[in-house]
């Protein structure tokens, strides 16, 4: 048993477990109740320290999992490591949803999450010169009306860039039980 850990499957087997739990945890778990108990300040700040996190984990994980993917030992198997990520066997089942984990989480980190930071720091400049949240009803100000447009956008490419990437990772969870059976 202890010859397994000089092997990358068990490195493999918890990165992906990493990699998928912190994104069910964080997207269908942490983040509502946090949005649902906290004021919307203190879930903004929250959020802007939990982010960088995230994607940063999003962004490395796919690069451990192709470095520790587990080939197979028999002749006609796939070479284990970046060789049988890109093995043309693997396209679809473990090269395309790896490769998507690791643009849409490094898409969210450096682009996304830096440009949606501005944008609620220019926010809160424009409450503070209105005199009303940013999310408050009524009538907004014509700059408070485009900077909220504008986060709702970024925010809203982000979700999606997110959920792409668990799509993503849930697929290649599949790809990856198939081997053992």
């Amino acid at each position: 048993m202890a010859h397994v850990l000089l092997t990358p499957a068990p490195y493999h087997v918890l990165s992906y477990g990493t990699l998928l739990g912190t994104e069910v945890f964080h997207t269908f778990i942490n983040s509502i109740l946090s949005f649902k108990v906290l004021e919307r300040p203190q879930f903004a700040i929250l959020q802007r320290a939990v982010f960088p996190a995230y994607f940063g984990i999003q962004s490395a994980a796919p690069v451990l999992l192709a470095l520790t993917y587990p080939g197979r030992k028999n002749l006609l198997g796939v070479p284990s490591g970046l060789v049988g990520v890109f093995h043309p066997t693997n396209r679809w089942g473990v090269l395309v949803p790896l490769g998507t984990v690791l643009v849409t989480g490094l898409v969210n980190l450096v682009y996304l999450l830096p440009e949606t930071n501005k944008v609620t720091a220019l926010r809160r400049e424009q409450e503070l010169k209105d005199g009303k949240a940013s999310h408050e009803k009524g009538v907004q100000s014509e700059e408070m009306t485009a900077l909220n447009k504008k986060f709702g956008q970024l925010h809203g490419i982000s979700s999606l860039a997110n959920l792409i990437t668990v799509i993503a990772t849930v697929v290649y969870g599949i790809n990856l039980s198939a081997r053992i059976v």
